[in-house]
């Protein structure tokens, strides 16, 4: 080697740390070394066994030879040789300048670009920069791509603490965005750990980018170390699922799996082998972007179906509007087509917030998490105006009263019965039509006193039912005026499945948030990593909340220390009644016993403060308020434990 390749690296600050017939692993550059003190001398050697790849600075120094820790092969511990056989590992020269020791090694050469960056570029040029995940063993050579780019700032990594916070957390953030973010996992189980997220994103039609390690493709199919087929796995839930290979067209194929996650709003799924990941690539291969390779979504109806709709709004003299999840980024439109039709607008759960509660025309959610003003207008109404909702049992819209559907997906209209007009068209470009050509208002009843009239109705029985108290704990009710007094009324609004949604849904009156939750999959557990997907989205421009009960939060519990780690300013709301109180309410309709429902749970507040957040524990409800308000008002990340009553929904 010419001496000026060779740069000394410090591997150890004080040598007295490593003792007479001891070795360890040190780290130069980046070349992991196994540092030895034998009779007097310190050596460096490879780290790596030539057998198997076993780190020798976890070996031990045994009868004067340093014995491999994976298969007790034995090496000189300085000349790397190995007694008796011709193979060995290599040396490194070693100098101590006063306790410090320094090894020398040729200089590194310039990071070659390889496969895993041209498909991280293409993943930044795409707009996907943000990933959660976990780095291991599988997906190493895609992980140092993904730092690469974190470094020149185009990406943000979020390492969480189990698979399925990553995709919940992606799913959420899709959810809010409408654009992709990816999830991240080594094979084996680390993969199969995302599929309740993944899953959680397909069926509420929200798109996301699922990217796993697997083993070695020279292993595949010989039953190796958390080997599974993945692409065979994540065939039922993923709409794109490829493994990356040698030979792909690597910048294209990452671009199909973004195009087909963005226009599909489904999961998409790259499967990379360890080996391939950090395969040098030539100079002329390069990153792709999306100029030029994704068409807009603006599509118009066709002219019978709309023509239709037109009709039947113009005959109308009481209609009303029911929004869902779909219809989230068309608002504006929509309200004003209310405002000219003076109807009554409600939501779906999923659809919660879209308009505020205090709009002179919103009337809440409908069905089993919904208020009875939404419930009213929609059996007194003579057509119904459904945007962006799927008819889901939970909402309850009836199919007894005639029936407009407008939906961007052509297989969701009429899904569950028949319509009297189903209309097929990108949302926006629909309702804008239909403000454009309406022209029949004077048949039509205002609903503004009518409207105000049945929400002093719901208040007045919201204040009678905030009075109830058994003396076992502090109600959901409260729990909800209380947040609807302190709330930041931009937030992003994160719940969980089970009574707390339901009381969620019905007590929470909503201004300018925005809400998250698991739809049509109802996973426990979605409230905290959504809310950690939903403050990778907007940071510090909007607050986050996460609500949940004691059985969800209980479910990725852990994550708690990722909310710290990355200071995320979510405020988190746990209602603790020991129980799994949904799960019982079921048992008793359904004439079960209650069996197994029971919670024994720790100090959840307490848990906070030793992960490093602040931690507010309320047993009473004249503490309930103060709480509340100290909690909103922190800056960083809180989380307010209320010992809730099962029975006081």
């Amino acid at each position: 080697m010419e001496k000026d390749k060779q740069v000394w690296y410090k591997v150890l600050d004080n040598k007295k740390e490593l003792l007479e017939g001891r070795v360890m692993t040190v780290t130069a550059g980046h070349k992991t070394l196994c540092l030895t003190h034998f009779e007097g001398k310190y050596c460096a050697l490879d780290n790596k066994c030539p057998h198997q790849g076993g780190p020798l600075g976890e070996g031990s120094i045994e009868n004067g030879l340093l014995r491999c820790p994976w298969h007790g092969w034995d090496f000189h511990p300085c000349t790397g040789l190995a007694p008796g056989f011709d193979d060995g590992v290599e040396t490194f020269p070693v100098k101590i300048e006063g306790d410090q020791i320094y090894v020398s090694l040729e200089e590194e050469a310039p990071h070659q670009t390889n496969i895993s960056d041209i498909m991280a570029e293409t993943m930044v040029n795409w707009g996907v920069n943000r990933v959660f995940g976990m780095v291991g063993h599988s997906n190493l050579g895609l992980a140092d791509a993904l730092r690469r780019q974190e470094e020149k700032g185009n990406l943000k990594f979020i390492g969480i603490r189990h698979e399925g916070a990553a995709s919940f957390a992606a799913s959420a953030y899709g959810k809010l965005t409408g654009r992709p973010a990816a999830c991240f996992a080594i094979a084996g189980p680390g993969a199969t750990n995302m599929f309740t997220g993944l899953w959680d994103a397909k069926v509420d039609r929200a798109p996301i980018l699922a990217l796993t390690g697997q083993v070695a493709t020279q292993v595949v199919g010989t039953g190796n170390f958390q080997e599974l087929d993945l692409i065979k796995a994540f065939n039922t839930v993923a709409e794109f699922n490829h493994r990356v290979q040698y030979k792909s067209r690597h910048s294209e194929l990452m671009s199909l799996a973004i195009k087909h996650a963005i226009l599909k709003r489904d999961v998409s799924h790259l499967s990379f082998p360890d080996e391939v990941q950090t395969i040098p690539v030539k100079a002329h291969k390069k990153a792709q972007t999306p100029e030029g390779r994704i068409t807009p979504m603006t599509i118009m109806p066709p002219r019978e179906s709309f023509e239709q709709a037109l009709n039947l709004l113009n005959e109308s003299e009481r209609p009303a509007i029911i929004v869902g999840h779909g219809a989230r980024f068309h608002m504006e439109g929509v309200i004003k087509l209310a405002e000219k039709l003076n109807c009554p607008v409600m939501t779906t759960f999923k659809g919660k917030g879209l308009i505020a509660d205090n709009h002179p025309l919103g009337c809440g959610v409908l069905g089993r998490s919904g208020t009875p003003i939404a419930s009213w207008f929609m059996n007194e109404a003579d057509l119904l105006l459904v945007i962006g909702a799927s008819f889901s049992k939970h909402t309850g819209i009836t199919p007894k009263i005639r029936t407009i559907q407008i939906d961007f997906d052509p297989l969701a209209l009429s899904k569950f019965h028949k319509v009297d007009a189903a209309v097929w068209g990108e949302i926006s470009v629909t309702v804008e039509m239909l403000n454009q050509q309406l022209s029949n208002f004077g048949n039509k009843q205002n609903h503004l006193e009518e409207i105000a009239n049945r929400w002093a109705i719901w208040k007045a029985e919201k204040s009678k039912r905030l009075l109830e108290d058994r003396g076992k704990g502090i109600s959901s009710i409260a729990v909800f005026d209380a947040l609807n007094q302190y709330a930041p009324e931009d937030a992003v609004m994160c719940v969980d499945v089970g009574n707390n949604a339901y009381s969620f849904g019905r007590y929470f009156e909503t201004k300018k948030h925005s809400f998250l939750m698991s739809g049509y999959l109802g996973s426990i557990g979605f409230a905290l990593p959504a809310a950690m997907g939903a403050w990778a989205a907007v940071d510090r421009e909007r607050p986050v909340i996460a609500v949940a009960g004691d059985g969800g939060f209980c479910q990725y519990l852990a994550e708690v220390t990722t909310v710290a780690k990355y200071d995320m300013p979510i405020k988190i709301i746990v209602l603790n009644n020991n129980e799994l109180g949904k799960i019982s309410k079921e048992q008793r309709a359904g004439e079960f016993d209650i069996w197994a429902t029971s919670l024994v749970n720790p100090d959840f507040a307490n848990y906070a403060e030793s992960c490093g957040i602040l931690g507010i524990q309320v047993k009473e409800k004249d503490q309930l308020y103060p709480a509340m308000e100290k909690l909103m008002q922190h800056d960083g990340p809180g989380l307010l434990e209320v010992k809730t009553d099962v029975a006081l929904l």
